[in-house]
């Protein structure tokens, strides 16, 4: 492919609300199974493993950092640097900081920037797209990648094709917004136009020289915050007052809207950016009436439905549905028409105004040692189900509000409370009085699983007071 392995950069940092109550702000679709047996953002960077490709370089958020490493230490790979945003700024902010700290290496390296919740399923055609977009980038151009549309679809943005250039890449006359459903069948009997994937190729001083003419004044304040940046653990902090001074802009408005140099290379194969629950019952089995079914789910005489349960204590059954896509969680349920679901971002934002927890929340709460999840929540207790990774410690800390019962129901747990430091083990309990230093730790070699009671005049998560974390955590 090329005598240099390719970057890959992965964005992971985003949180949509179209695949709610799936999808939500605490743990996005990126990282959840939605069709296969690994995340979105695992499916991703499992396409770069190849010899033609470097160790991928991650760009993510603080809340995000632990479940990304964890999730590609889990399928085999070591990433290469982890950029953490301060706050979200969109795409071109996070582009640029990941070329500058390319180019520190070599500054012709070609970068492969992809999205983490994009669906391909025939890989090797991908990889032979890219292969085809590489003499371009080695001479200069910012490669974009168009999917052959199959349909008129309103909910992408297009790239419309101009004249065939002597390395093998078309030239883009223009991108197009999201269309309308007459414009969006008018420009695909044209043949002319293409899907935009938002994945791009480029020499990492390509990318920068666009910046450096397009938009100088955030190349200033991002080269700053990669300058500032803190070593954190395995990762880079990026500054954050430089950071919050960029411009919250998508790397289309900023850059390749403006650049002249832009190329485009046609994917013939799959590819879907999953945007909402159509999108993803295209990729599900589907019977000779249109019904699709995930988990413990039962469709009795419906039609063109789907039907999905992501929890195995949770029975969905529809019967006598039409053009319906029903999605039951631990938490919530969403029933929606079809020819609704692109509104769920409206749902979601109304329920914040509401206050509703679940709008953003998800049931299970990762955290870099495991989890937990809440079984019970009412005035003055909470009941927890907590799991420890093998060798993993949450931080030594204390409450001011909460006093709590630990049963360990699986697994062994070291735990500590004040100058007592104990094994515990399955069927045992212990007690966490108000205010006491404790830390719990798992020694052993499998996951350690206990049941927590809280007790007390507030429960929320910010009632930590921490004192020594080996995850860094304030």
């Amino acid at each position: 492919m090329n005598k240099h392995p390719i970057t890959p950069v992965i964005l992971c940092g985003g949180s949509g609300t179209r695949l709610w109550p799936l999808s939500r702000k605490s743990y996005p679709k990126q990282f959840t199974k939605l069709i296969g047996n690994d995340s979105l953002f695992q499916q991703s960077a499992s396409r770069f493993t190849s010899p033609a490709f470097a160790a991928p370089v991650v760009v993510t958020n603080s809340d995000f950092r632990f479940t990304a490493t964890q999730q590609l230490s889990d399928i085999g790979i070591d990433p290469g640097a982890v950029l953490i945003e301060p706050e979200a700024r969109n795409t071109a902010p996070a582009l640029l900081a990941a070329a500058l700290k390319v180019i520190e290496d070599d500054p012709d390296t070609l970068i492969l920037a992809a999205p983490s919740d994009h669906f391909i399923k025939d890989t090797d055609t991908f990889l032979a797209s890219v292969e085809r977009a590489v003499p371009c980038a080695l001479n200069g151009q910012i490669v974009t990648f168009g999917i052959l549309p199959t349909h008129p679809e309103t909910g992408y943005g297009y790239l419309e094709l101009g004249d065939e250039t002597a390395d093998g890449c078309t030239a883009l006359h223009r991108f197009v917004e999201k269309p309308d459903l007459k414009t969006a069948q008018d420009m695909l009997a044209t043949d002319r136009f293409l899907w935009n994937a938002g994945i791009f190729l480029y020499k990492a001083s390509t990318l920068v020289d666009a910046f450096s003419k397009h938009a100088p004044d955030m190349l200033g304040l991002v080269a700053t915050a990669v300058s500032a940046a803190q070593h954190d653990l395995g990762f880079l902090r990026l500054d954050p007052t430089a950071w919050a001074a960029c411009e919250d802009i998508s790397i289309d408005f900023a850059i390749m809207e403006k650049a002249s140099n832009l190329a485009v290379i046609k994917h013939e194969g799959d590819w879907s950016d999953l945007g909402g629950w159509d999108a993803i019952q295209k990729q599900m089995p589907t019977d000779d009436d249109g019904v699709s079914t995930h988990g413990p789910s039962l469709a009795v005489d419906c039609a063109n439905t789907l039907l999905r349960s992501e929890n195995d204590d949770v029975q969905i059954v529809g019967l006598g549905l039409s053009d319906i896509v029903a999605i039951a969680m631990p938490d919530a349920v969403l029933v929606a028409d079809r020819s609704r679901v692109a509104d769920l971002g409206v749902v979601v934002k109304e329920m914040r105004k509401h206050k509703v927890r679940q709008a953003d929340t998800f049931p299970r709460d990762y955290r870099p040692w495991g989890y937990f999840e809440t079984l019970t929540l009412r005035d003055r207790f909470q009941v927890k189900r907590i799991v420890v990774k093998p060798g993993a410690s949450l931080s030594l800390q204390s409450h001011v509000h909460r006093s709590e019962h630990w049963i360990v129901v699986a697994g062994t747990a070291r735990v500590t409370v004040s100058d007592d430091v104990r094994l515990v083990s399955e069927n045992q309990s212990i007690y966490v009085p108000l205010g006491a230093k404790h830390r719990l730790e798992n020694p052993g070699h499998v996951p350690m699983e206990l049941i927590e009671v809280q007790t007390g005049s507030y429960l929320g998560e910010d009632d930590i007071v921490r004192y020594e974390d080996e995850y860094a955590r304030g």
